[in-house]
């Protein structure tokens, strides 16, 4: 119903978390084929469905970049389907993005086992819990364990440059200034911009 409705106002993207079972194999499998399925029964397909990367939490698929791409290999319609690389959630999955050095590592490390081909879109959110902490707790950018130079190594990567990057930071207003925290974001992402 989802895919049908986003297809039905031409959303190009639909983000969905993987799922979680006990058993990794498992639980890839019944994801390929609840994909399947829910592509099966879509009327037009014009929408993607991007899997997230996911921080490893509990018994979560897609905390390991292997565990999404083997979901992608498996499935029918390939075309059908892509990547978002959620920042907080790698991280906490223990993927180190905090330095130049680190985001080169992290970033060939994703396009040897996915693919930029298969990067979509990016959710922006600084990690509140430390590296490989498998805690999915999203902070403000530049405020949490990521930091600002981790997040200049995103914004000034030029294969970044055509990707919708989506805010999911704490909402609010300030305390100090009462300014919206999403703006407060957004301009903190931009002033990383070299």
């Amino acid at each position: 119903e989802e895919l049908n409705r986003c297809d039905s106002l031409k959303i190009e993207y639909l983000v969905l978390h993987p799922g979680s079972h006990q058993d990794a194999t498992i639980g890839i499998d019944r994801i390929v084929r609840g994909l399947e399925d829910v592509m099966g029964g879509a009327l037009s397909g014009g929408t993607r469905l991007l899997l997230e990367t996911m921080a490893g939490q509990g018994q979560a698929i897609g905390g390991k970049f292997e565990q999404l791409a083997e979901i992608l290999q498996h499935l029918r319609y390939p075309e059908r389907f892509g990547v978002c690389l959620d920042t907080a959630h790698i991280f906490a999955a223990g993927y180190d993005i905090r330095t130049p050095k680190a985001w080169e590592r992290s970033m060939a490390d994703f396009d040897d086992v996915i693919g930029f081909d298969q990067l979509y879109a990016v959710h922006c959110n600084d990690s509140a819990k430390p590296l490989g902490s498998q805690m999915d707790r999203h902070a403000h950018i530049g405020l949490g364990e990521i930091g600002r130079k981790g997040f200049a190594n995103l914004v000034n990567d030029p294969r970044f440059d055509d990707l919708p990057c989506i805010l999911e930071t704490p909402k609010g207003k300030h305390e100090l200034d009462g300014k919206d925290w999403d703006l407060a974001n957004v301009e903190a992402l931009r002033k990383l911009l070299r």
